[in-house]
């Protein structure tokens, strides 16, 4: 058996934590006759299963003869490209697009048609959604690591004119905070802003213990400190039990540990760390000193008012780096950043702040 644990992105690996309540709330929705929503949105940082969610959503749906699945890439042509998707994976449209859309001037097909070329592809796609659903199909339309980009901007647009139709066109995106956010303060999408958002939440650490248990054969105890090690972060959960499994440990030693600071570092930290404005990483190195850190305090340190800290907290709080859910209280999210802050700073030296 090759190992079960994978740091890859973009695919379900071998062993993965389903998030099943939330995939089967947003398939219920969709399904439901009495449509609840057409527009749904995943976020988290990165590594927090966004992609292997929505991709789960995609495999549930394609086994349901009544969708068409179809993902989008997010700097494309976005129109264009699903038009081109529907043509060349949906078979049983091959004589509707024979005999009453011509889309060579788009490059999509032959130009052997009788029917003029379309010159529109708004109003092309328009008479596709008009015919799947004569048919009785509906469309999903997924988009990963969207951006707010002018051609995410005019897609959501013409998808909201063909939601005002009643066609049966629904979309699921994910990405970043930031980049949902952007999106969703974007003029003229205030519609976005309304749609459903779903944060990928840390994993459940009973259910990270019982999987480190049954499937790496450790003891409880050894699979209770692995699960702590993660945080429930799902890339942390991959990467230990990845590093775990190559080790043929039943142990925690220090070249697994090594192994999986390494690949926190290089696969996601390093990027998280770049992200950062300098004076978020200035208020980290305080914030680092203790596995809670109180606000108070933290000014104290700092020597900062709060309104100083108030802008910085909330991007920190953003960029999913920061947790502020207790009162007057903050701490690091993410499993063993505390310490790449530590090395990174020592690295950096000045970080330009105050």
């Amino acid at each position: 058996m090759g190992n079960p644990y994978s740091i890859g992105f973009g695919r379900i690996p071998t062993r993965f934590i389903s998030r099943d309540i939330l995939i089967d709330e947003i398939i219920e929705n969709i399904n439901s006759d009495e449509v609840q929503g057409q527009a749904y949105k995943l976020t988290g940082i990165r590594g927090s299963g966004k992609t292997v969610t929505l991709t789960a959503i995609e495999k549930r749906l394609k086994e349901d003869e009544r969708w068409i699945v179809i993902p989008v890439m997010p700097e494309s042509k976005i129109t264009e490209e699903l038009v081109g998707g529907i043509y060349n994976r949906v078979p049983l449209l091959s004589s509707f697009f024979s005999t009453s859309l011509n889309l060579s001037k788009f490059g999509i097909g032959l130009n052997i048609s009788r029917v003029n070329p379309v010159s529109n592809i708004d109003a092309a796609l328009e008479k596709i959604m008009e015919e799947l659903k004569k048919r009785g199909l509906r469309l999903l339309v997924t988009i990963d690591e969207v951006k707010n980009s002018a051609d995410m901007r005019d897609f959501v647009q013409e998808f909201q004119l063909l939601i005002r139709q009643d066609l049966p066109i629904y979309l699921i995106i994910a990405g970043l905070y930031n980049d949902i956010e952007n999106l969703e303060n974007a003029d003229h999408l205030t519609f976005l802003l309304r749609a459903e958002k779903y944060e990928m939440k840390p994993l459940n650490y009973t259910i990270i213990r019982s999987d480190y248990e049954k499937t790496l054969g450790v003891s409880r105890e050894v699979a209770e400190n692995m699960a702590a090690m993660t945080g429930g972060y799902a890339f942390a959960y991959q990467a230990l039990g990845k590093y775990m499994w190559e080790s043929g440990s039943k142990e925690i030693t220090a070249e697994v540990v090594d192994r999986f600071d390494e690949a926190l570092t290089e696969k996601v930290y390093e990027k998280i760390w770049r992200e950062l404005a300098p004076r978020e990483k200035w208020y980290l190195g305080f914030i680092v000193k203790k596995d809670t850190m109180p606000v108070s305090e933290l000014l104290e340190m700092t020597g900062k008012k709060k309104n100083e800290f108030s802008g910085p907290r909330q991007m920190l709080i953003k960029k999913g780096v920061i947790d502020a859910s207790k009162r007057g209280e903050v701490s690091v999210r993410l499993p063993r950043f505390r310490e790449f802050v530590d090395r990174q700073l020592l690295y950096d030296g000045d970080v330009g702040y105050p």
